[in-house]
């Protein structure tokens, strides 16, 4: 009788989860609480083939506010799935930036890397293209200074690094290597995604890593290659300008011997040939990424602090104001807006956050 009885609550269990998957998958917010007031431990649950749990349904599909009350109800923030994907990965494949900021303010592992190519967040926002979700999943380590532009500028060159900023763990985390020796910036570079060039580029992003034949991986470009090799198969004119203007070489060569203007030839990206064919006689001037002056380290910050994480659970409508602050600060900064005003001043005073108005809602 006790065996059966157990039989019986394990199907149970199982059907209830699989209706946490269904109301996770399908963003029923309502069902979904309802499941786990009844049997908190739900949160738990993972199909079983793919052992995708109720938070990796719910990331992938954009729910931002199912996903906080999944972590709210003790589910484990870097669960993997078969594949070794955290909800954090698949949030910034498929581009939810509400999503990524919810696992962010509840310190999601961003470090973390999956089974079959060794990719982390960063690689799967980068390879989409998804600026957004790449600038908040680096939110701690860019800190919310108004001269950050020139800080890493005088750390990348000759100069070294600078005394006001350490930027050791920024400069790894943009530069860590996926199977194959693959950066954030090969990723992006190859499938043409600007945003995410210029933003890798402003935070520090090497244009000389090179792929590496490690029998992991079929790198149909040739190992050796830099990002302005993938820049090149990729067909992209501006990504090869803005790697160019940071100091790529037109003259590296790969294990093939190939430079970036062979292959871009190979691939028949013939409206590339002028770009590559010769160096440019003035320096290119860039403008910074408009994503890359957002002082997220310090919202996060504060918003952990003072509990701004469970605002979506609130029943008062006045609450909503201080989220606006970090769905504000979520939003790149136009083109627009950045010749109106000098780029220093696009920075706040995130201490103005802290006023009585925002600290009377937080409490």
């Amino acid at each position: 009788m006790g065996f059966l009885s157990l039989v019986g609550n394990s199907f149970g269990c199982s059907a209830s989860g699989e209706r946490l998957v269904s109301a996770a998958r399908d963003g029923d917010l309502q069902e979904a609480r309802a499941l786990l007031e009844y049997n908190p431990r739900l949160a738990r649950y993972s199909t079983f083939g793919g052992r995708n749990s109720p938070l990796h349904y719910a990331a992938a599909q954009g729910h931002h506010e199912i996903v906080s009350l999944l972590l709210e109800s003790g589910v484990e923030i870097n669960l993997r799935n078969y594949r070794g994907q955290t909800a954090l990965m698949q949030a910034c494949q498929y581009g939810h930036w509400e999503v990524v900021q919810t696992l962010m303010l509840f310190n999601a592992n961003v470090q973390r890397t999956d089974y079959l190519n060794g990719g982390s967040a960063l690689h799967f926002a980068a390879l989409h293209g998804h600026a957004r979700c790449l600038r908040l999943v680096l939110a701690d380590y860019v800190p919310s200074v108004p001269n950050f532009w020139n800080l890493i500028n005088e750390s990348l060159s000759e100069e070294g690094p600078s005394p006001d900023f350490d930027d050791d763990g920024l400069i790894k985390m943009v530069n860590q290597k996926a199977d194959g020796g693959l950066t954030p910036l090969h990723m992006a570079a190859l499938n043409g995604h600007v945003e995410c060039v210029q933003l890798l580029l402003d935070l520090g992003a090497s244009v000389s890593e090179a792929t590496v034949e490690d029998g992991t991986t079929i790198d149909l470009i040739g190992a050796g290659s830099t990002p302005l090799h993938y820049a090149a198969c990729g067909g992209n004119a501006v990504c090869c300008q803005l790697l160019i203007a940071r100091g790529a070489s037109l003259s590296a060569q790969n294990a093939s011997g190939w430079t970036p203007l062979m292959v871009a030839r190979s691939w028949h990206r013939n409206s590339l040939e002028e770009i590559l064919s010769k160096e440019p006689e003035s320096r290119i001037r860039t403008v910074p990424s408009p994503y890359l002056c957002l002082p997220l380290m310090s919202i996060m910050s504060i918003a952990r602090e003072f509990g701004w994480r469970y605002l979506n659970q609130s029943p008062d409508a006045n609450m909503n104001s201080a989220q606006d602050v970090l769905y504000t600060f979520a939003q790149p900064v136009t083109h627009q807006r950045a010749q109106q005003e000098p780029y220093h001043a696009l920075f706040v005073d995130t201490r103005s956050l802290l006023s009585p108005h925002f600290l009377g809602q937080a409490q």
